[in-house]
């Protein structure tokens, strides 16, 4: 069977050689055409990476500025805490002072009611003696 064209060997081979060279043209020009964008891509590569960059230390800096406040608050929180319990120790100090002297006081005044009480009963003692010796 003969083919359609009736080309020969060499007429293939020269149209395989022309294919594969229009080929290599068309890869040539789309790398020439890329070439041309390429400092155009690498440039907004590079901003990009820039901006991730500026996030980055921005995330960072925010973090770092978060936990000094709660360092900060937590330090505050603490000497609040501290001197609240300072605050009551002092008046417990102070309440127990008040105890002890009321109870000084009451001492104070149920000895002075008991020496009444037994001026009294020595005062009536004295005068039943004295209605006696008449």
């Amino acid at each position: 069977m003969k083919n359609l064209n009736d080309s020969g060997f060499a007429d293939r081979l020269n149209a395989g050689a022309k294919a594969r060279a229009e080929q290599l043209e068309r890869a040539r020009a789309k790398a020439r055409a890329s070439q041309a964008g390429a400092a155009d891509r690498e440039a907004a590569r590079r901003q990009v990476a820039a901006e991730r960059e500026k996030r980055t230390k921005a995330r960072a800096t925010a973090a770092a500025e978060l936990k000094a406040r709660r360092l900060a608050e937590e330090a505050a929180r603490a000497l609040a805490a501290r001197e609240a319990e300072v605050a009551r120790l002092l008046a417990q100090k102070e309440a127990a002072a008040a105890a002890e002297r009321k109870k000084t006081e009451d001492r104070a005044k149920l000895a002075q009611i008991l020496a009444d009480q037994k001026a009294v009963r020595d005062a009536r003692y004295a005068a039943r003696k004295a209605r006696g010796r008449k």
